[in-house]
């Protein structure tokens, strides 16, 4: 039996639920479940796995990457199930939707993260390999210059340029997907504009210690 596109509507409603699903607010959920404070109410108010650490609880925090990750990866997984059909194009909005459900969440006043984990997540389900490349980037810059603001933005960098670079290597890379991973790029990028000031004025927290001196 041929596989069909999808509909408009039905098109239009998997974003919807990519948004839904990306807005579910993993950092405020397993604070909660854990009888943790509510990660807006302290150090950055960054309802993120970074801000969550700052309580001390490693479990928490590890908790909620896992959880904004996966939400990024079921979302865009779930649209291709449900519609086998879905073209590069609508699969490229729902992965944008899914991203900006994390940023902007309905359930948290539109108010939500930076999307680092939530963006790696959707990496996965487009490509696997993509997503431990642009890992392994962040890994090298955090380790040698203990920045994970930078190493986020290097690697949200570095993203699209190897989507479109390894095509026909390791994947073949479609224009809409493309767009997409430069569209979360520069979302990444705007939601660290703080991080970005504060690096270029050398008072940005490293790694597992203070402000650079």
């Amino acid at each position: 039996m041929a596989i069909t596109e999808p509909s408009l509507a039905f098109t239009a409603a998997l974003i919807l639920l990519a948004y839904l699903i990306g807005s579910v607010p993993f950092a405020v959920v397993v604070s909660k479940l854990m009888g943790l404070q509510d990660p807006r109410s302290y150090g950055s108010k960054n309802p993120g796995a970074t801000n969550v650490l700052r309580t001390g609880n490693k479990t928490a925090a590890a908790l909620t990457l896992l959880g904004d990750a996966a939400k990024g990866w079921f979302a865009v997984w779930l649209a291709a199930r449900l519609a086998p059909g879905i073209a590069p194009g609508p699969l490229a909005a729902v992965a944008v939707a899914a991203f900006l459900g994390h940023l902007y969440p309905i359930f948290l006043g539109f108010k939500g993260g930076k999307g680092v984990a939530t963006a790696l997540g959707v990496l996965v389900a487009i490509q696997p390999w993509l997503a431990v490349a642009t890992a392994a980037t962040w890994l090298i810059i955090a380790v040698f210059f203990r920045y994970s603001s930078l190493a986020s933005l290097v690697a949200a960098f570095f993203a699209p340029v190897y989507y479109v670079f390894g095509s026909g290597l390791a994947w073949y890379a479609q224009p809409a997907m493309g767009i997409a991973l430069a569209i979360i790029g520069v979302l990444l990028f705007y939601r660290h504009r703080a991080n970005i000031a504060r690096l270029v004025q050398g008072t940005e927290s490293r790694i597992g210690g203070g402000k650079k001196k």
